[in-house]
């Protein structure tokens, strides 16, 4: 049920709490970026059984990561800030 364009959150590590995107999915393994620390060019490699999928999605920004589309980080980013808000009103 993992797909490109959508949430995450992480589960272990030291980035436990973070909200990322899902760039990639290979196999037991996502690729995410959250646009600040994780940027498309070195996405973070996380085991999905370390994440929690969060069925929210940007339709805009999942077209383009399927379509290989230039991708700005403020996307990533403006997206991700837009869940938080929504999640904590």
């Amino acid at each position: 049920m993992f797909e490109v364009g959508y949430l995450v959150k992480s589960l272990a590590g030291h980035d436990k709490e973070r909200i990322y995107v899902i760039v990639k999915e290979q196999g037991e393994y996502v690729y995410l970026a959250d646009g600040k620390y994780r940027t498309l060019c070195t996405p973070k490699r996380k085991n999905k059984k370390h994440v929690q999928l969060i069925r929210c999605q940007d339709e805009n920004l999942t077209r383009k990561l399927n379509n290989q589309e230039l991708i700005q980080e403020e996307e990533i980013k403006r997206f991700i800030k837009q869940y938080v808000q929504l999640s904590q009103s």
